[in-house]
C-alpha cells in the first residue's frame, strides 16, 4: 500500500517530518519495485535516517520544499 504524509506506517509517526517525508518516498519506490511493505518500511526507514544524517543544508532544504509524497505518485492508485 502506498502512503502519504497524512497516511502513513504506524512507525513513522514519531519522526522528524523530514525523515518521515523521506522515509515515504523510499517506501513507495520500494513498493513500486515489488517490495511487500513488510520489507520497504524498515530498509526506508533506514535509509531516510541515513540521508537526513548526511544530507546538506541545501539538500534537506529541496527536499522539504518538493511536494509531499501522493499515494498515486508511482501507483496509479
Amino acid at each position: 500500500m502506498p502512503w502519504n504524509m497524512k497516511d502513513y506506517p504506524e512507525s513513522l509517526k514519531n519522526f522528524d517530518p523530514l525523515v518521515k517525508k523521506k522515509a515515504i518516498d523510499i517506501a513507495n519506490a520500494l513498493l513500486a519495485q515489488g517490495y511487500s511493505d513488510q520489507k520497504a518500511i524498515p530498509i526506508a526507514t533506514e535509509q531516510a535516517k541515513k540521508w537526513h544524517e548526511h544530507a546538506s543544508k541545501e539538500e534537506k532544504a529541496e527536499f522539504r520544499a518538493a511536494p509531499d509524497p501522493k499515494k498515486s505518485d508511482r501507483h496509479g492508485t
